[in-house]
């Protein structure tokens, strides 16, 4: 199987590489020349074969839009685009009528590993049309983990649904985050009574209630920085949060803990506080996410 990957920045680059790790050739194109295999997007088209499958891993909005806008004019009837970034699901709605007219299949893949998935496989979960969906689990298969297929992808449903599940996942993430910064903060806050903190959490990944994958990274990080003193309390949000609380609103939908978790990033820019060192410190370990060092 032969697919085309437009993006190869921190996930991008990374998927392609357990793509081909897994048996699937990979032509990448980014605009930066010294990671494309290609000099152009016409050029990509034109090193796949047909009917083509292009997977487009690029920042989510205008950026997304215009490659998709772009390759609309340059795929051909029956090719497929799957746009795998964080792009709201109503997108999903345009990028597919918009590639419908001119017979080019679509669907929306909400893919979760970040830095990591090359090594441990991303979570995938699927909206489009069933046809579609199928004729991609070869590449699906590739992302995933090993073990049981349902325990890491799913077909959502139709066109958004991928990306809805993907919101809704990063707004529980950001729940999530913040519950471990909290307490973080008030362990530190007791010194009197907690002498040590990172050996604190590294005592909960086995065996609690609380284990996860985020607490293994919280450990990580905690390992490098057992005070967090080089991290700056800052933390970015990038869209997912606020489009679930959005939804929350317009389903009338009670979200009072992720509500909480995106207005504590509000915080966080006015304020160093030592829970959105936590945050920041987190989303470092697991998605590379640029932090505010000291």
């Amino acid at each position: 199987m032969h697919i085309g990957l437009v993006g190869l920045g921190k996930m991008g680059n990374n998927m392609r590489a357990r793509l081909e790790a897994n048996g699937i050739q990979v032509t990448g194109y980014d605009t930066r020349p010294d990671v494309s295999d290609v000099p152009e997007l016409k050029d990509l088209v034109a090193a796949l074969p047909t009917p083509r499958i292009v997977w487009v891993m690029v920042p989510s909005g205008k950026i997304t839009h215009d490659v998709i806008a772009h390759l609309s004019g340059l795929l051909e009837e029956g090719d497929l685009l799957i746009d795998g970034g964080n792009s709201k699901f109503t997108d999903d709605f345009a990028h597919a009528e918009l590639l419908s007219h001119v017979g080019i299949n679509y669907v929306d893949v909400g893919v979760s590993g970040g830095v990591w998935g090359a090594q441990n496989g991303y979570g995938l979960m699927a909206g489009g049309d069933v046809e579609q969906v199928e004729r991609l689990m070869p590449v699906f298969d590739a992302l995933r983990p090993e073990g049981p297929r349902e325990e890491s992808f799913v077909h959502a449903g139709g066109t958004g649904a991928g990306h809805y599940a993907k919101m809704v996942h990063n707004g529980i993430e950001y729940a999530m985050m913040q519950a471990f910064a909290e307490g973080f903060e008030l362990l530190e806050a007791r010194s009197d009574v907690i002498k040590d903190v990172p050996g604190t959490f590294k005592a909960w990944q086995q065996g609690t209630v609380v284990r996860s994958w985020l607490l293994e990274l919280l450990v990580r990080a905690l390992d490098e920085d057992p005070k967090l003193e080089h991290v700056a309390g800052y933390v970015e949000d990038s869209g997912e949060g606020r489009w679930t609380i959005e939804e929350a609103i317009n389903n009338a939908v009670p979200v009072p803990t992720i509500s909480a978790s995106i207005f504590a990033r509000f915080v966080s820019r006015q304020d160093d506080s030592p829970a959105m060192k936590a945050v920041a410190a987190l989303r470092n370990q697991f998605g590379g996410h640029a932090v505010k060092r000291r």
